[in-house]
């Protein structure tokens, strides 16, 4: 099936895009859950948090790496990867697949709810819509717990 929606690409037809995709370049999306943020104590601000996360040892889905090829999305590669990623919407309307950019470039294709403080100075994305810019980049996932972004979350899917 396929769909004439400017930068919308859905399933199947997402991945089978990204295959034909000449560009073909895989990033490393190194991630951290901010589940495991208050449980050690830290701050997504703090600066060797990536360091301290791979000293502590956490399970997979916590932390790790994935390889993101082409123009695939970030939340699409998690769960290449068997990785169960919050998310509800997947169209740029909710908060639920939020994460924080905390090193690195990410560009969204779509964004119909955060604020432009929020993408630019708090670096905060959408992973249902985030694709890496960069060779490598660092993520902070399952950021949809801030305050801030509370009342844009929709339900919690339950994985």
């Amino acid at each position: 099936m396929a769909y004439d929606l400017p930068n919308v690409r859905l399933g199947d037809h997402a991945k089978e895009e990204d295959e034909d995709d000449t560009g073909g370049q895989v990033r490393t999306v190194e991630y951290l859950n901010y589940e495991v943020l208050d449980e050690y104590g830290w701050s997504f601000e703090d600066e060797d948090l990536f360091e301290k996360a791979a000293e502590v040892d956490l399970d997979e889905i916590d932390h790790g790496t994935i390889e993101v090829r082409g123009r695939r999305y970030i939340l699409d590669a998690a769960e290449d990867h068997d990785f169960e990623w919050p998310f509800e919407c997947r169209a740029a309307s909710c908060a639920n697949c939020a994460g924080i950019v905390y090193e690195g470039e990410l560009a969204m294709d779509m964004d119909l709810i955060l604020t432009e403080e929020e993408v630019e100075e708090r670096r905060i994305v959408l992973t249902c819509q985030a694709v890496p810019v960069s060779d490598e980049v660092k993520l902070i996932y399952n950021a949809m717990y801030l305050d801030y972004l509370q009342d844009r979350v929709i339900g919690v899917r339950e994985v």
